[in-house]
């Protein structure tokens, strides 16, 4: 028994409608769900810009305070107490790389403490007085 032609028709033309219904339904979603991406883009980007113009005289004077306080205390002090304590023994740590007995392995880095006195002034206080002073004048640069 053979089928007619009108039911082949009918068949493929209705698989072939709901194909195309199907494939204009996911071009909706893709198109709404990237409606959705964008419109969350842009309210982040305005929750970032607001932020970034959020300017507190506070959080000013607390950075400068932060970093004033560690170049005292971490260079300056240690040098005054070298100049007007010179019983009192500075302490410098740095670290060394000491290489290993095999040449397929790395250097291992250890912390060798040298004791001195009088006025010290060694490359830690070099590096963190600038990494300090350019992440001071780095960031009141952005503005």
């Amino acid at each position: 028994m053979a089928i007619p032609l009108e039911l082949v028709t009918l068949l493929g033309s209705s698989a072939g409608g709901g194909l195309l219904s199907f494939m204009s339904n996911l071009a909706k979603a893709r198109q709404a769900e990237r409606t959705y991406v964008l419109q969350a883009l842009n309210a982040k980007a305005q929750i970032v810009s607001q932020a970034r113009k959020y300017e507190s005289r506070g959080f000013a004077w607390t950075r400068r305070l932060i970093s004033l306080t560690a170049v005292f205390f971490v260079i300056a002090f240690p040098k005054l107490v070298a100049v007007f304590m010179p019983s009192v023994a500075v302490h410098i740590g740095y670290t060394e790389a000491s290489s290993f007995l095999f040449f397929f392995t790395s250097d291992a880095p250890k912390t060798v403490w040298k004791e001195m006195s009088g006025l010290v002034i060694t490359p830690l206080d070099t590096h963190l007085l600038s990494a300090i002073i350019g992440l001071y004048f780095g960031g009141s640069l952005v503005k």
